[in-house]
């Protein structure tokens, strides 16, 4: 087998394993909340973080890893990211503790996991750039970005599956394809990138960028959970402190990496137009998407599958199943726009995609709750050849126009720019629905209870916190169920039967939430498609196809933009 055929294998296996653990706790929340003894409800903070830290550290450190693998090699950081990745892996599944401390642990192993796949995220597309030649970059990267996006949804079914016999096997799974991944990555994989001239660390861009981003990401996840009356944070001292600190050390970042020497941010890759304009591109992209998967997860889990007659405990994993589409559809596309993007260049391929994307999010923001699968599916699988249509051809330009020892910092920033518009996204989708719930919830469950002839349980029943609404249906469980529960059992008495068994059913609670989910489900849809549209515009103005190597004379030593125009080395053999 040729060596890039073998580096390839063995960052689809790092790419396959950091995507899946990504979104494996999204289904599995309920059963590791019921293993370790907590009520996810009660503590909505630590449901939060254990769903958002992985991210979180990703998105912090890619920037430094990046800049670290350049100067060091790339091989090496990734090797060790790879063994950091395993060994958190292990801990997850020996999680001790129970109650409030084993959520603690359980976020603390993430992190540990988590920094190990940055430390492969940060070095998997340059490897792969390294070790193809510029006429096969495109479909190698294609490859791997079908790979990380389907690990998304294989995590989500196996979260499903694994969580019904243990939830330690949620982490458990992780573990053999760690250690194979290490043991074959220290054999096979070799060090042939180009390691920069520049040994330096910008020790103090490091830590003014990791204080910066820090701060922002920890304020929008704070911002989301309930302080004192409101259900959302966006007015707590703490969430304003740290955005606006965030905001404040941004700039103050990039004004420190236009005076040292060798910059972690390397700004001087903006002058290429290419590298430019499809990190905004990717940038718009991804606040698109970011919070799309959880919106359309608490649709189908909350409101669509309980009216189809799905037990709330089998939510998650069905959910799982019927967003198969998406991934099949960037399955098909993605190897397919790696080559034609490798053929004809980036620009329209990927300009196309965003295109479809906009138009999905548009038919999607059209559905009632109670739609039609097939035009959800066909819907879906249209989203999904849309990102594969963007994803590997721009993944492609920005390695692609930048110096082979660059790739690495490319890399990163590339990660960076994605992994925080991820947040950013979910921040804003989930403050645009759980207001828009938080405005509407009470007089719908009034209204709803009035239709059965049940108004005296309208006080009761107003208590829910909307966001606990929203998250009974994400985590599996109808909280009507759990509020009968918590009554005094003389209370519980004096119900008449029939209206217990309506309101517990599989189809008043999802109705009734329905009414107040959608039109903030509609707005985010809009928006999302708004993002999609300036990406694709974003994605026009990148110009055609540029490769580095072709070009590498022209660049002067303040880095001069080149023309738009260009053909490759190999294309002119």
């Amino acid at each position: 087998m040729q060596y890039k055929w073998t580096a390839l294998s063995i960052i689809l296996i790092s790419s396959l394993m950091g995507s899946i653990n990504m979104s494996i706790t999204l289904i599995a929340l309920p059963a590791i909340f019921n293993g370790i003894h907590i009520d996810p409800m009660s503590s909505f903070q630590y449901l939060l973080w254990i769903l958002m830290v992985f991210g979180l550290v990703n998105a912090t450190l890619l920037l430094s890893f990046g800049r670290l693998s350049d100067i060091y090699g790339r091989a090496k950081f990734f090797k060790l990211g790879f063994l950091i990745f395993t060994i958190g892996s292990i801990l997850l599944y020996l999680t001790p503790g129970t109650g409030d401390a084993g959520a603690i642990e359980i976020i603390i192993f993430r992190i540990i996991q988590a920094v190990g796949t940055a430390f492969t995220m940060a070095n998997g597309a340059a490897i792969i750039a390294d070790a193809f030649p510029p006429t096969e970059r495109g479909k190698a990267l294609g490859i791997n970005m079908v790979i990380w996006t389907a690990g998304q949804f294989i995590g989500l079914l196996l979260g499903g599956v694994l969580a019904v016999f243990d939830w330690r096997y949620v982490f458990l799974v992780s573990v053999p394809f760690g250690i194979i991944g290490t043991i074959w990555s220290v054999l096979k994989l070799k060090e042939i990138s180009i390691r920069s001239g520049e040994n330096k660390i910008d020790y103090l861009g490091n830590i003014t960028f990791v204080a910066a981003i820090t701060s922002i990401l920890i304020g929008i996840s704070y911002g989301l959970m309930p302080y004192g009356d409101s259900p959302m944070g966006w007015g707590n001292p703490w969430v304003i402190f740290a955005m606006v600190l965030g905001v404040v050390l941004m700039p103050i970042f990039l004004y420190i990496e236009t005076r040292v020497d060798v910059p972690m941010f390397d700004l001087k890759l903006f002058k290429i137009k290419m590298f430019s304009f499809a990190n905004i591109a990717g940038l718009f992209n991804s606040l698109a998407r970011g919070g799309m998967m959880f919106m359309l997860i608490l649709l189908l889990q909350g409101i669509w599958l309980p009216l189809h007659g799905y037990s709330y405990e089998s939510t998650p994993f069905w959910a799982g199943v019927f967003m198969l589409p998406l991934t099949l559809g960037l399955a098909i596309m993605g190897p397919i726009s790696g080559h034609l993007s490798d053929k004809y260049g980036p620009r329209w391929i990927a300009t196309t995609g965003m295109v479809i994307n906009t138009i999905a999010f548009l038919v999607l923001a059209s559905l009632p709750y109670n739609f039609d699968y097939v035009v959800f599916g066909i819907t879906l699988f249209a989203m999904g050849i849309g990102s594969g249509m963007f994803g590997s051809p721009n993944s492609a330009s920005i390695m692609n126009s930048v110096p082979a020892e660059s790739r690495g910092v490319a890399s990163g920033m590339q990660y960076t720019i994605m992994n925080t518009a991820f947040t950013v996204s979910m921040g804003i989708f989930f403050t645009i629905v759980i207001v828009g719930i938080s405005q509407r919830f009470p007089a719908e469950m009034t209204a709803s209870l009035t239709s059965i002839g049940a108004a005296k349980l309208a006080p009761i029943f107003n208590q829910i916190p909307p966001t606990g609404a929203l998250f009974s249906a994400f985590l599996g469980y109808n909280p009507m169920g759990t509020i009968l529960d918590a009554l005094p059992a003389n209370v519980v008495a004096m119900i008449p039967q029939h209206i217990v068994t309506t309101i517990t059913g599989t189809t008043w609670f999802p109705e009734t939430l329905a009414d107040a989910f959608m039109p903030s489900l509609q707005t985010a849809f809009y928006i999302g498609a708004v993002m999609s549209a300036i990406a694709a515009i974003f994605s026009v103005l990148r110009g055609e196809k540029f490769i580095h190597e072709s070009h590498e004379g022209e660049f002067e030593s303040e880095g001069k933009i080149v023309g738009e125009k260009a053909v490759s080395k190999e294309e002119g053999k």
